[in-house]
This record gives C-alpha cells, structure tokens and sequence, in this order.
C-alpha cells in the first residue's frame, strides 16, 4: 500500500525503529521523527522502504559474500547466495579472486578453467531473471586483486554499458603494485598452488591470498610490469567502464577490527567488508543545519548537529534489531559487530549557503570540523549504549583499542571505551546517496560538488582527503571530470587518491555513466 506522504513514512520509521527500546520508547519514536523531519537524516534506501512493514525484506542496503570456493560446487553456491541476498533486497559485493585463471587445468574434470571473468555474464543473466519480478534492481560489484594472472581480461571486461549492466567491476590495488608502477618495476602474476603439484621449474612465493586465513604458496604465472597493467586500467576507467579501485592492504590496515577476519572486497557501494559483512547506514543532510543561510553571518550549528548525530547513532543501531537476513552468517556477523556507515550528504549545498568555494582552504576546515564533530559524537553515544545494552560480542578490549582510529580519537573517547566498550565496531563512512539525495528534494549528493565545472579534480579529492582522515570507514565518493577530460587527468587523480591516502577511488567522467 502506497502512502500518501513523506510525512507518513516518517511515522513509520520511527515507530518501528523505536520498538527496540525497553524504556522511554515514545520519548525515541519522537525523537527519531524529530530527526527524520525535513530529511535532516537520512537513513538508507531499505530502511525507509521497509522498515514498519511487512515486507520480509532486509533494511541494510549491500552485503558482501565470501569469494567463492573455486570449484563448480562453491561457485554456484556462490551463485546461490547472491540471488537470495538480492531477493532480500540487498546489493552484493563479492571476490572472484579466488578462482583459477582461464587455461589453469581442473583437479578434478582435467579440463581448464575457465577464469573468473567467464562467470560474470552468468551473475549477469542469474540477476536479469531474478530482477524481472521486482521493482528495484540492485547490483553487484565483482572484485579481483591486481596479482591474479587474469586481471588484464578483468579490466577489459564489458563496459556497464553493454553487456552487462548489473555486474560492476572493482580492482583491488596493493601499495607494493603502486610502488611497482612508480618504479616502472616488472609486477608477478600468480595463484595458490593448493592441492596440485609443483610444476618443473615453477617460481613459488608466499602471499596471503583472499578466502584464506593462513599465506599460501603461490606459482608465480608471469610477469609483467605494472605500468602495461596500470596503462590499462587508467583507459578502462577513461572509457567509463564504471571500474572502481580499492586500496584494500590500506583498508585492512587501518580498520578497527584488525584483529579479525579481513575486509576481503567492496560492497556495491564501495564500502569494504568482510565476508557476509554489511553496514548500518544513513547520512546527515549539513544543509539543513545551516543558520542563516546566504546572509551576512551564516554559520553551521554545530549543536545541533552533535544532537542530531547522537540520534542518529541510536536509530542505526536500532536497525539490527529490525531487519531480516537472507543468511544465517549474514545475521551471525551483523549481530556480531553491528557496524554503522554513518555519513554526510548536502555538503556543497551547505558551502553555498555559508559563502564558502567548494574545495577551499576554510571549506576544508569546517568539513574536517563537522566530522569530527559527529565523530566524537557517534563514539561517545556508541559507548553510551554498550553501557545500557552491551558492547558489540566481537568486541576484544585489549586489541581493538590498539586500532589507529581509536588511537586518533580524543584521551577521554579511548578512556571510555576501555571501559565500557563500544556497542558498534564501526561509526563512519561517507559515500554518495543517489536517489534519496533526489527524495531529499535533490541535495547534493554525499562529500561531493554539484558539477565537475564548479570543482576541479584536486579540489575534490583533498577533500575527501580531509574526510579521510577522520572517518573510520571509507570514503567512496566519485571524482567527476568534465567530459573533455583525457587519460592524463584521470591517471591524476588515480595517484593522487594513493598518495593522499585515500582507501578507495571512482572517477567518473560527466558524459559517461553514474557509478
């Protein structure tokens, strides 16, 4: 049943997003009405969609699945469980890296291996059929290190555009394969060995390699240098083939949950997770906390955002309570860490509205002050409720505040969190909204400009520099260029996204398609 305004669903969101609540639940259902109004937050697409409702639908938005065992038997269970997480209502992100190259002789069949990317049409056409039922198509994102032997054909893969329209590629880089690039160095290509034996003359190396918790021996298959791979994926990115890089040995070194299972590929958004991770997201709308706006004196109230962020730190956490899973081990992990993806959106139109040029000095100073504001705020209200409800089961006080963004965060948040703990193993991420930045009454979507014209590249990516070096998750919002932009610009902004210590980059050219 359709209802007949905005206004209503909010009453639904925050009525069932209450129902957790063992004591004052009217005073939080009207507190997270309060905070939903005027969409000062906004909560992710599925909870907004389904929360309060009798959809059998999950309320987290993407979920990444274990990379698939490689055998016919784990890669259509593969197959499986990606066509329930999107019947749930979910994206997938999942990484195909541990499946032999194409030529690789089979174990069992003694044929040869088809390759990774042989598979994605399959996912492609799976998703078609699944998606002709229902009203929203999500995606998946297929992931594939940058020292799998096929990552060439990875990279030449079918542009969005064509074939295949819901299977989305991401590249993941390692800073030993940058370096290799910067030194013009010859880059291996290679693969477990696992239970085969070792060819005459094979070159072997160790390499923790994804889906396994321990190093494997690797059969080095070729080398080549970096910068032929490097050339490639800068031309796959030029031609909008809607690639997208993720810097994961980076990710995983600065997560907070080090200690456990790795982020192992990037959700559909480009968050990284672990396997059958998701997160708990919804973004601050800044523009509705401009006071003033466009007069003499504007100012961001920075009050009230710290109010809005304790709020919406509650509402997020509430969501675990609430929603359904397509997988037992999707709800297991979920309940487990209880990560949240909490973000910004508006943040250009919140600069028009103070006077401020998108990217400059002053610009970046009240974004690196607005996050850490909610920052500090989401770690101190996350503690809170370990207090009331209990910290996150994963979480390991000795390790975790070991972590270096708990180690940045201020002497009294570290305190508190060595004592009390921490309900949530994650508070922060920042990527774009996409459609509910047009529900929004068209806000400008996430951390990033209204046009490409209005921002150049560089302004856009020390900016997402500063948000970098406060949130804990990632920051996974696009990079536009002009269309007229060459290959020379995006291999810019490739590397200066490493080197400015991003964890993940897009780059999207305006004339080409959205990522």
């Amino acid at each position: 049943m359709q209802e007949p305004s905005i206004e209503a669903s909010w009453d639904r969101v925050a009525l069932a997003l209450s129902a957790p609540e063992a004591h004052h639940r009217d005073d939080w259902r009207e507190r997270f009405r309060a905070a939903l109004a005027d969409f000062r937050f906004l909560p992710a697409g599925g909870v907004l969609a389904h929360a309060g409702t009798a959809h059998q639908r999950t309320l987290l938005n993407s979920f990444v699945l274990p990379a698939p065992e490689d055998s016919i038997q784990g890669i259509f269970n593969s197959l499986r469980e990606t066509l329930l997480t999107l019947h749930a209502g979910a994206a997938v992100g999942l990484d195909f890296s541990t499946l032999r190259p194409a030529g690789s002789q089979a174990a069992r069949s003694g044929g040869q291996a088809s390759g990774p990317v042989s598979f994605m049409p399959v996912w492609e056409l799976a998703m078609a059929v699944l998606a002709s039922g229902q009203s929203r198509r999500n995606v998946v994102l297929v992931s594939l290190r940058c020292d799998h032997p096929d990552i060439e054909a990875f990279i030449h893969g079918q542009p969005t555009s064509g074939g295949l329209a819901q299977v989305r590629r991401c590249v993941l880089l390692t800073q030993d394969f940058m370096q290799a690039v910067q030194d013009d160095a010859l880059w291996p290509l290679l693969f477990p060995l696992g239970a085969h034996p070792v060819p005459e003359g094979a070159e072997l190396c160790e390499r923790s390699w994804s889906g396994r918790t321990e190093p494997q021996r690797c059969v080095v298959h070729r080398r080549v240098p970096a910068s032929q791979i490097w050339q490639q994926l800068v031309a796959a990115v030029h031609a909008g083939a809607g690639l997208r890089v993720l810097f994961m040995d980076r990710t995983n070194q600065a997560r907070n949950l080090w200690y456990s299972e790795p982020m192992t590929a990037a959700s559909s958004c480009g968050q990284p997770l672990p396997a059958h991770g998701a997160y708990s997201a919804g973004a601050i709308n800044l523009s509705r906390l401009v006071q003033h706006p466009f007069g003499q004196h504007p100012h961001l109230d920075m009050g009230g955002l710290r109010a809005l962020t304790a709020v919406a730190v509650r509402l997020l956490d509430n969501v675990y309570e609430l929603s359904n899973f397509a997988l037992k081990a999707q709800e297991k992990e979920a309940h487990a860490t209880r990560p949240l993806a909490l973000g910004v959106t508006g943040v250009a139109d919140m600069l028009k509205m103070l006077g401020l040029r998108y990217g400059s000095p002053a610009s970046q100073t009240l974004v690196h002050e607005a996050l850490s504001a909610i920052r500090d705020t989401a770690y101190l209200t996350s503690i809170e409720l370990a207090q009331e409800k209990a910290p996150f089961p994963a979480f390991d006080k000795l390790r975790f505040v070991a972590s270096p963004n708990v180690l940045n965060l201020p002497h009294a948040l570290q305190d508190g969190i060595a004592k009390y703990g921490l309900r949530n193993s994650q508070l922060l991420a920042v990527m774009p909204l996409g459609s509910a930045s047009l529900l929004a009454n068209n806000v400008s979507s996430g951390l990033g400009p209204v046009t490409a014209a209005q921002a150049p590249a560089q302004d856009q990516l020390h900016m997402q520099a500063t948000a970098q070096g406060v949130v804990d998750g990632a920051v996974v919002q696009p990079v536009y260029l002009p269309a007229d932009a060459d290959r020379a610009a995006v291999e810019q902004v490739l590397l200066s996204a490493w080197h400015l210590g991003l964890k993940a980059c897009t780059v999207v050219r305006e004339s080409g398609p959205a990522s």
